[in-house]
């Protein structure tokens, strides 16, 4: 078991360096690639004989897509919803490693020093050179956060800060959007307004992260 995290044991200071050092690299959230599904981050990270770890996975429709694509891959799920079969409904029984953990609009519903535990407790469940891929809603839409169940909220370098602060090495971050095509084209055009009221379209954050040197 890991120790509990107070919020008075975190570094605050090095935390926020940890987050300079992503806004380094990406300025502000216009600055990061858009996505228009967020399986094509995943497919691109799925190799033939991979375990995967899905925490929060809910309905597990996204295994289903996976299993589509490669048959070969082990896909297994945690959830503490006990209403769809999972194969762990807590991290403290897990006692096998994985190539890839896919948490997916999960860590807003936990406090802060809640969330470093978690992805503490992941990293440590990944083999060496394994990734973890993680979406967050983006606070920057107008309204994407706020859920009722909802209880942090995480910017792009909050979320980037976070993971260097437990030891993962950031590979991308991007924003999800997929709303039909002609839609994108009319928030393009409405970008300049969006920038100076400080808004964005994009309705999640997604970021790929490494637990040792990423690989291109």
């Amino acid at each position: 078991m890991l120790v509990k995290i107070a919020l008075n044991e975190l570094s605050w200071s090095i935390f926020h360096r940890y987050r300079k050092e992503i806004r380094k690299h990406f300025p502000n959230v216009y600055r990061l690639k858009i996505k228009r599904r967020l399986f094509t981050i995943i497919n691109k990270e799925l190799k033939g004989n991979d375990s995967i770890l899905d925490v929060g996975a809910s309905n597990k429709n996204l295994g289903k897509k996976i299993k589509e694509e490669l048959h070969s891959i082990t896909y297994k799920t945690m959830d503490i919803d006990k209403a769809n079969e999972h194969d762990y409904y807590s991290l403290d029984g897990i006692k096998e490693l994985f190539d890839l953990i896919i948490m997916t609009e999960v860590i807003e519903h936990i406090k802060f020093n809640e969330g470093i535990e978690l992805l503490y407790r992941l990293k440590g469940l990944l083999k060496q050179g394994g990734k973890i891929i993680i979406t967050t809603p983006n606070i920057h839409h107008p309204h994407r956060f706020w859920d009722p169940d909802h209880i942090t909220p995480y910017r792009y370098d909050d979320l980037g800060g976070a993971l260097l602060y437990v030891g993962f090495n950031i590979e991308g971050i991007y924003r999800i959007y997929s709303e039909p095509i002609l839609k994108y084209i009319g928030r393009i055009v409405l970008l300049p307004l969006f920038k100076l009221l400080d808004i964005d379209f994009a309705r999640s954050i997604a970021i790929v992260a490494c637990n040792a040197e990423c690989k291109g």
